[in-house]
């Protein structure tokens, strides 16, 4: 099946704060407020002279972060299912323009009712969800490591890290910061990926520019980064913006600077070129010349941050990770990469 190329636009909306609503029903009008407003962005992209066939909103568009709040009122004043309310109503954007979102918020599973999980999606032209991928680089909520083997056993790896092959291509989807952790965008990589949907939600800064140009390099995958608008989240002055779209070889498609709303953000996704690039033997094939043997051991070997850290019970604020944290350290000295102290 030959890909024909297609548009991808980044929708940089502004996100205001749940956290900061008194009762359960202020912080679903924020939500929902913040829902109209990206789909009003979304509409305006589909509408416009150069409609895209997909887009990304950035993470935390909807609810904003937690910050600091008690587990159990966040999950009882914002949290929400996936597929659910939110998704629900994108799904219906999906259906009337034919096209795939990608967007995140915080899920609560009625398998784990007492936890909550930074989760991020695709919803396919059906309206229908095709990824849900549960952030696994965090020290703030649960994630899919903390509770290993009982994820597993529920989900399987095909859950952890899910790719989903379409008629645009093999996607997969995570948030944010886990752009600085190589290891993720890889196993999306090693499963087929070719298109990286990354919403975020950060302060800018050259570390996090600078990563999405590695993996989008070193993977060979294109790369869709769609950052928040104003003020990033776990921030009160520092602002958002740097949406980006980058090819597989780290090439910038489309940028943008500044922080304000925009759907200036969007570019052309060839999988053809791609698939052509992953088949060269040149010098700029860097996945044909992966030699995976020689790092095994050492991989295999690795155990720093404790797995199933949270099997017997679920944290109630951010101070209950101080444990798995000590250990971490210990371990990393163990290791020889911390020196004693």
């Amino acid at each position: 099946m030959t890909i024909a190329p297609w548009r991808a636009t980044c929708i940089q909306v502004e996100s205001k704060l749940a956290c900061h609503a008194q009762t359960k029903e202020e912080a679903w009008e924020i939500i929902t407020g913040n829902l109209e407003r990206a789909i009003e962005m979304i509409v305006e992209a589909c509408e416009s002279d150069t409609p895209p066939k997909l887009v990304v909103i950035p993470e935390f568009a909807f609810q904003g972060p937690p910050r600091a709040m008690p587990v159990a009122d966040w999950i009882e004043r914002a949290c929400t299912t996936m597929p659910g309310p939110i998704t629900d109503q994108l799904a219906k954007v999906a259906q009337t323009y034919g096209i795939f979102i990608a967007g995140n918020h915080f899920e609560v599973d009625p398998k784990w009712p007492d936890r909550y999980f930074n989760s991020s999606f695709c919803l396919d032209p059906k309206g229908e969800m095709i990824l849900r991928y549960r952030r696994i680089n965090t020290a703030s909520w649960t994630s899919p490591h903390d509770i290993l083997d009982e994820y597993r056993a529920c989900y399987g790896d095909e859950g952890i890290y899910p790719v989903a092959d379409t008629d645009i291509g093999r996607l997969a989807i995570f948030p944010c910061g886990e752009i600085a952790v190589p290891e993720i965008s890889r196993m999306f990589m090693m499963r087929g990926a070719e298109v990286l949907l990354h919403p975020n939600n950060e302060p800018l800064n050259p570390t996090a520019d600078a990563a999405k140009i590695c993996r989008a390099a070193e993977n060979m995958c294109y790369l869709i980064s769609a950052n928040v608008a104003g003020t990033a989240g776990f921030s009160d002055t520092l602002s958002g913006g740097h949406s980006q779209i980058l090819d597989y070889r780290g090439q910038a498609l489309s940028f943008v600077e500044g922080p304000e709303e925009t759907l200036g953000c969007t570019a052309m996704i060839d999988i053809e070129a791609l698939q052509a690039a992953r088949r060269d033997t040149g010098m700029g094939n860097g996945l044909m010349r992966s030699r995976w043997e020689m790092y095994r051991s050492a991989y295999k070997e690795a155990d720093f941050y404790p797995a199933n850290g949270l099997a017997d019970k679920p944290i109630k604020t951010a101070d209950d990770f101080k444990d798995l944290h000590e250990q971490a350290l210990h371990n990393l000295e163990a290791a020889g990469v911390l020196r004693p102290s």
